[in-house]
């Protein structure tokens, strides 16, 4: 099993709005053979708190748009580590500390990535 279509589709919609607000190391993993609740991961890195809520919140905007609600978040209050919860994708945006830290790629590393370069370089 792979992502669904709508899913990739939603990854793109968000790594493009992290990217037009200044995320960084945007990488999307394919967790759908591992996950039964979601399809993809979405991490993005944030240089400080508020750039961090103003990625959240365009990554919310763009993806309501987009006919996507989002069924939860955390972390937003913190600044470090937030989490937005969209069913088909969970968007993770940290601090640089929290990446390095937490290094979600390396606890995913067996699955496999989403070519999301095209977007990134279209939205800067």
């Amino acid at each position: 099993m792979t992502a669904s279509p709508r899913a990739i589709e939603l990854t793109l919609i968000a790594a493009a709005a992290a990217s037009e607000k200044f995320g960084t190391d945007i990488i999307a993993i394919d967790v759908s053979e591992k996950l039964p609740l979601t399809d993809v991961f979405l991490i993005v890195t944030a240089s400080n708190d508020p750039l961090l809520k103003s990625i959240c919140n365009e990554v919310e905007e763009k993806l309501r748009i987009a006919g996507s609600k989002i069924v939860r978040s955390e972390g937003l209050a913190e600044g470090r580590w937030a989490l937005l919860d969209f069913s088909e994708i969970v968007v993770h945006v940290q601090n640089a500390e929290e990446r390095i830290y937490y290094d979600l790629e390396r606890l995913w590393r067996d699955c496999p990535t989403i070519d999301i370069t095209h977007v990134l370089s279209e939205a800067r």
